[in-house]
């Protein structure tokens, strides 16, 4: 087998940069560990920044964003007792969309099919090379793709970030998880509501107008079975505040519950001769900030044009910068991250809690506060 690039998983990372690729004339064959159905059902990220819709929009993959996702101005800030708005269109003129990874995820299946890129789903065996991948395939034969250029898109427990010689990782691992939920009920709110509570942090998100996503701060290694459904209620409407100015919190049927672990990571080079590393697989932030598949895209974007200028053109100014690059933008993504989530989750400390409820009034009541908020969280321009 040939091609000129062999990109590694075949989540929403790397099927954009196949999409990509083929746009401008780059062949590419996907690999995926994974069953095509469990990467179909992986509940991740739902907020899209303002410049992941206008890339998506750009390569033809934003019909169904635009009609089955929601735009959102901006997000609400509570503590108890208060509640704040900061409208981010009328701060930045930016805005956000709700629109879940599974419905990305189904967008780009549909396009790599009109694309015709081959994929090869549940491989196993996986070896990198410098310019080839052996793996087996899912009958059990053993097969090696020859090409140009790897692309890492697999995770942070997949082959690739383990294939760079000697990398420089920075990682901070938070002492509290979230619990998640999604429950067919109809959201309660207009717009995410992040709520610092004593208990600890509390989210209102949402997947559409009749599925509801919910997270509660716990102590990290939570079994997430050891919370009944009408113990999560309670404490969502404790820590979200139901009943406070007349709002109320609509509990529903709870279809999935997990626990999220909380860590910031960051691999450094993003690059080693063939091999350029995207997504969760040079980094990972906590879900705070919503910016994990928001990152996967700007970096995406990034390769898939050095990749076009390197192996259409032979220009490999691009390739060159690719990892500095993109680092640029994942620390500023990082930083943003790790200060939404210092803010927003309970430690205990009577001080921190002291110096959080400022920070927060700060933001609430300060134009120049949301405004950095709004900035970060909207998303800044890709290639920033």
């Amino acid at each position: 087998m040939r091609t000129q690039v062999a990109i590694i998983g075949a989540g929403p990372a790397g099927l954009l940069l196949s999409h990509l690729l083929a746009r401008g004339g780059v062949s590419s064959v996907v690999l995926e560990t994974r069953s095509e159905e469990y990467v179909g059902a992986r509940i991740r990220a739902g907020i899209l920044e303002h410049s992941s819709v206008e890339l998506l929009t750009s390569v033809g993959l934003g019909s169904r964003l635009r009609s089955l996702g929601e735009q959102h101005r901006g997000i609400h800030l509570q503590w108890p007792g208060s509640r704040h708005h900061v409208d981010f269109t009328s701060l930045t003129g930016r805005s956000v969309w709700v629109y879940g990874q599974t419905e990305v995820q189904k967008d780009l299946v549909a396009a790599r099919s009109a694309d015709g890129q081959e994929i090869h789903y549940s491989v196993s065996g996986v070896v990198i090379g410098d310019d080839f991948v052996k793996f087996t395939d899912s009958s059990g034969s053993v097969r090696q793709l020859d090409c140009d250029v790897i692309a890492g898109c697999d995770g942070s427990f997949g082959p690739s970030r383990h294939a760079i010689p000697s990398p420089q990782v920075y990682e901070k691992v938070y002492p509290y998880s979230w619990l998640g939920i999604l429950a067919d009920v109809a959201p309660s709110t207009d717009e995410l509501i992040y709520a610092w509570h004593p208990n600890g942090f509390a989210l209102h998100s949402m997947r559409s107008a009749t599925v509801s996503r919910l997270y509660l701060q716990v102590p990290a290694g939570t079994d997430p079975s050891s919370w009944s459904d009408d113990r999560i209620w309670d404490e969502l409407a404790a820590r979200l505040g139901h009943g406070q100015n007349g709002w109320k919190l609509t509990p529903g049927p709870i279809t999935d519950k997990s626990v999220l672990p909380m860590r910031s990571h960051v691999q450094t080079p993003m690059r080693h001769r063939n091999l350029f590393l995207a997504g969760d697989a040079a980094h990972i932030v906590p879900p705070t900030g919503a910016k994990g598949l928001n990152l996967a895209i700007a970096d995406v974007a990034l390769l898939s044009r050095a990749l076009i200028a390197r192996i259409v053109s032979g220009d490999t100014t691009l390739a060159d910068s690719y990892s500095d690059d993109a680092l640029r933008r994942v620390w500023r993504c990082t930083h943003f991250s790790w200060w939404m989530t210092t803010m927003m989750h309970a430690s205990g400390d009577p001080f921190d809690a002291q110096l959080q409820l400022s920070q927060l009034r700060w933001v609430a009541t300060s134009e120049a506060g949301a405004t950095g908020l709004a900035e970060n969280y909207a998303g800044l321009p890709i290639g920033f």
